[in-house]
C-alpha cells in the first residue's frame, strides 16, 4: 500500500502531493514501481495535528481519486479517512476500500457505509485524536489491550453486515504509543496475525524508526523502514503502508523468496481487488 497524502502538512511529505497533478503524477510512479494499493488522504494524522472539515478532504481527495481512474491505472484505491461522508464520495468516486485510524468510532455511519457497499475496511487501533493521542499511551500491557479493541471493532462491523473477508487489522504503530509499545507490538505482530484478519501494518518513516537510528528527518530513514518492512511480512502482515514503493516492493519480494512463498501468490488481502 503506497501513501499518497494530498495535504499541506503530512509529517513526511509535507505539500508535495497538495496540487491534483502532481498526486497523479505519483500515483502513476508508484504502479511503475509495482504498488498494489494506493491510500489516499486528505487529513493529517501525525501527532499533535488538528482535524479538517468534510468539506476540505473531499476537496482535497476527489479530483485526485477521478484522475487515477481515469487514467485507468491497474490499483486500488483506499481512501484515508474517519468521516462517512468523505469515505462515500471516495468510493462513488472510484475508491474500493475504507481506511478508517478510528476504527469506525469518530463517524458512526462508517461501518454502516462499509456494509452497504459491500468494501473492505481498515480497522485501526488508537487513543483519542491525533492532537490529543499522544497523552493517552499508557497500557498495562499494550498487545491485549489492542488485541481486544480490534477485535470488539470487528464485532460491531460483523453485526453491522460487512463480510469477515473484508476486515483488515492495523494495530496503530505510533498512534498513541510510546517507543516501548511500538516495539512489543512489533515484536509480538505473530499474534495479530493469527486472529483471523488480514494484518495492515504501518511503520514507514515513523519517529519510532529515527529514535533508534539518530534521524531526525523522516525521509532519511529509509533503511530502518526497510527492516520493519521486511519484520512485518515474515510475522504475518498482509499488507505494509509505505512511503517508498519501489525500494519496499523490493524488500517484500526478497523476504517472501526467503518465506518460500510462490511468485504468483496474491500480496493484497482476500476481497480487495484493483479498479
Amino acid at each position: 500500500m503506497g501513501v499518497l497524502n494530498v495535504t499541506p502538512d503530512s509529517f513526511s511529505d509535507g505539500s508535495r502531493y497538495s496540487e491534483p497533478s502532481a498526486a497523479i503524477d505519483a500515483a502513476k510512479k508508484m504502479v511503475d514501481d509495482g504498488v498494489d494499493l494506493i491510500d489516499i488522504g486528505g487529513e493529517s494524522t501525525k501527532p499533535g495535528s488538528q482535524p479538517v472539515s468534510v468539506d476540505e478532504q473531499i476537496r482535497r481527495t476527489l479530483p485526485v481519486i477521478e484522475g487515477i481512474c481515469n487514467a485507468t491505472l491497474p490499483v486500488t484505491l483506499s481512501i484515508d479517512t474517519t468521516k462517512a461522508r468523505v469515505g462515500q464520495m471516495a468510493l462513488d468516486s472510484g475508491a474500493s476500500v475504507l481506511n478508517d485510524i478510528s476504527a469506525g468510532l469518530d463517524d458512526a455511519e462508517m461501518i454502516p457505509l462499509a456494509a452497504r457497499r459491500g468494501v473492505p475496511i481498515v480497522l485501526m487501533h488508537m487513543r483519542g485524536t491525533p492532537a490529543n493521542m499522544a497523552s493517552l499511551a499508557s497500557y498495562a500491557d499494550v498487545v491485549t489491550e489492542v488485541t481486544r479493541f480490534l477485535l470488539d471493532r470487528a464485532s460491531v462491523a460483523t453485526v453491522a453486515g460487512v463480510r469477515t473477508e473484508h476486515i483488515l487489522f492495523d494495530p496503530g504503530i505510533g498512534f498513541a504509543k510510546g517507543f516501548e509499545h511500538n516495539m512489543q507490538l512489533l515484536r509480538r505482530l505473530g499474534e495479530f496475525a493469527n486472529l483471523g484478519y488480514p494484518l495492515l501494518v504501518g511503520t514507514s518513516r515513523k519517529r519510532f524508526i529515527g529514535t533508534i537510528t539518530g534521524e531526525t528527518d523522516p525521509a532519511d530513514r529509509l533503511m530502518g523502514t526497510a527492516a520493519t518492512v521486511a519484520w512485518s511480512v515474515a510475522n504475518g502482515a498482509g499488507v505494509v503502508r509505505v512511503h517508498d514503493v519501489e525500494q519496499m516492493n523490493k524488500v517484500v519480494k526478497v523476504i517472501r523468496a526467503i518465506m518460500d512463498v510462490p511468485r504468483d501468490t496474491p500480496a493484497q488481502p482476500m476481497g480487495v481487488r484493483p479498479i
